[in-house]
């Protein structure tokens, strides 16, 4: 077989992440306090940039629209948009990079975000090592457990905002009337969720002061006997050590007392030590939402945490003009092409955020008008949808952004929420309202004979119009705590 060299010419399509696109994909997923470090590093590193000191917003070729009005009950989205829609080159099929983006910036600089795919190359490592090394705090601890707890739409954002109130110790530090009126819900639905959340680990978190704590792990450890409730009722004489006052309030003798100190001592009275934490940063909404007259709802960026940037031209026509080596010539184009690009993409990152934050009021105005017990089933891909970008465009923007509403502060992840699908093609059902009707087929069982198993649930409900699986009604069935059928006829026996 001989070898030899040769000459080919082949061509084909491809599209080059060049580095002012990764960074403007960057830019979009930054948070406020992360951009605003972000910016003053680009401050010192590029001489042509400078800070907008002016009070008035700086004059742009494409303005952003800082507010949008939407109805609660119908609205228009033709002016969405007409009033949001971005520019862009449209890129030929071929020239798309498989799984990372789909689209790039037009000849003019303007920057197409409705084709930024998913990712997953140079973003996600620039904390790589970071992200390896920095141990998961209590929040995220607790996120992730409420992630498998499988509760419903209007309990999950209950517990989203009750775990945004356990301090670093695992204490409960938010009140519970006051988290109940903010969400429009029923006090007797926080402290229902507030029970499963003092179920999590670790054992004792969402406690509301030291005696709560302490009784959660001795219920763990079957403990919780009358005598030790009697001495957490009265941790005041345990911490003056009065020996006989506690014999005497608890009922029991000197070596019981002992055995009950000691177990009290090999407790935790801060359960949210043991995780690793993170320095507080005030959080301040990129959005707010207003309501206004007639059912409306008011939409308009934070401007307060939007960098405001220009150009200095003037000081580039003096060093353009003083440039001598092919060097120094090259620096300043460079840096005068890196500064025109940063503040386009910070430009389209503000109109980005309004857009889809937008949308998510539009799709969630029954949360703001009327309550938790109103949200939507919403998902990335609806939203997508809706003001034509790609899903992880939408995701990148939703995450470490937050938006004022006259109920509080959310994240934007906050107002994502499962769905069950209709058998009809029609509406989607919430996950709750399915729970719902699976735990109203369970209630009305007189008789073994009457007992639905899994599978006739999924039946009843397909003749209903949800479209549900088996496992999936098994899981909420044992997220409420229901038995099996076989467990419950058992039971139905028993009684009879």
């Amino acid at each position: 077989m001989a070898l030899g060299a040769r000459l080919e010419i082949r061509q084909g399509q491809g599209l080059v992440i060049t580095p002012q696109l990764q960074q403007a994909i960057k830019l979009l997923q930054l948070s406020n306090l992360e951009l605003e470090a972000y910016v003053e590093g680009e401050l010192e590193r590029n001489p042509l940039l400078q800070r907008d000191e002016r009070d008035s917003e700086p004059e742009r070729e494409e303005p952003i629209h800082e507010a949008e009005t939407y109805a609660a009950d119908q609205v228009s989205d033709h002016a969405a948009a007409a009033d949001m829609d971005v520019s862009h080159d449209q890129a030929s099929p071929g020239e798309r990079a498989t799984g990372d983006v789909e689209g790039a910036a037009n000849a003019g600089g303007a920057i197409d975000w409705s084709r930024a795919g998913k990712g997953g190359g140079f973003e996600d490592t620039d904390d790589f090592e970071g992200r390896l090394t920095r141990e998961k705090t209590l929040a995220e601890h607790l996120h992730d457990q409420l992630a498998v707890a499988s509760l419903p739409a209007a309990k999950g954002a209950i517990a989203a905002v009750l775990i945004d109130g356990v301090d670093d110790g695992g204490y409960l530090r938010c009140d519970l009337a006051e988290t109940a009126d903010r969400l429009g819900c029923g006090l007797a639905a926080v402290e229902e969720v507030l029970d499963v959340l003092q179920g999590f680990e670790p054992t004792g978190v969402f406690a509301r002061d030291v005696r709560e704590c302490l009784m959660l792990q001795l219920k763990e450890l079957d403990r919780c006997d009358p005598a030790m409730v009697a001495m957490l009722d009265n941790l005041d004489l345990l911490a003056r050590r009065d020996m006989a006052g506690l014999r005497r309030v608890c009922g029991v003798d000197d070596d019981d007392l002992r055995d009950m100190i000691a177990e009290i001592r090999a407790l935790t009275p801060r359960p949210g030590a043991a995780f690793g934490g993170e320095p507080s940063q005030p959080v301040s909404p990129d959005v707010f939402v207003r309501e206004g007259a007639g059912g409306l709802w008011h939409v308009e960026l934070n401007t307060d945490t939007l960098p405001r940037l220009l150009v200095d031209q003037r000081y580039h026509a003096r060093v353009s003009g003083g440039a001598r080596t092919d060097q120094e010539k090259t620096f300043v184009a460079d840096c005068m092409a890196s500064a025109n690009w940063l503040v386009k993409s910070l430009d389209q990152r503000a109109k980005t955020i309004l857009k889809v934050a937008s949308e998510i009021v539009r799709q969630q105005d029954g949360f703001l008008a009327y309550g938790v017990e109103h949200l939507r089933p919403l998902n990335l891909k609806t939203v997508a949808d809706a003001i034509g970008m790609h899903e992880s465009t939408v995701s990148r923007v939703t995450s470490n952004k937050y938006i004022a509403t006259p109920r509080g502060m959310f994240e934007l992840k906050f107002f994502f929420t499962s769905s069950i699908a209709s058998t009809s093609g029609g509406e989607a059902h919430s996950a709750e309202s399915v729970r719902h009707k699976i735990k109203q087929l369970i209630d009305s069982e007189q008789t073994q004979a009457q007992v639905h198993s899994d599978d006739r649930i999924v039946e009843i409900l397909k003749d209903t119009g949800i479209d549900i699986a088996r496992r999936t009604v098994a899981k909420y069935r044992e997220a409420m705590r229901i038995p099996s059928s076989v467990e419950r006829r058992r039971m139905l026996k028993e009684l009879a």
